[in-house]
């Protein structure tokens, strides 16, 4: 009979650990889905300001070249009729 009742508060005893083991797994899980959840924001945010900046480089080039092509017409004509020689050759093969 004293067996049965070690037994018994050992099964007690392991009941009680797992219990504080799973809440403590579920605390755990709970805080890597905050900090996914935090990251996730930061990647948007990063994404958000890094398309900015590339747009905004994007517009300046641009106004850029149309300036140089407005100066230069010729030299345009002349980069442009090199570029597609080029490209000509290279799908030739």
């Amino acid at each position: 009979m004293a067996e049965l009742k070690s037994a018994s508060i050992q099964s007690t005893a392991a009941r009680a650990e797992t219990e504080a083991a799973a809440q403590d797994l579920s605390a755990q899980i709970a805080a890597l889905r905050d900090d996914l959840s935090k990251l996730s924001d930061s990647v948007v945010a990063i994404s958000q300001g890094a398309k900015t900046v590339v747009t905004e480089e994007a517009a300046l080039v641009t106004a850029r070249v149309r300036d140089k092509v407005r100066e230069e017409p010729l030299f345009a004509l002349a980069v442009t009729a090199g570029v597609a020689y080029v490209v000509g050759l290279l799908s030739r093969r």
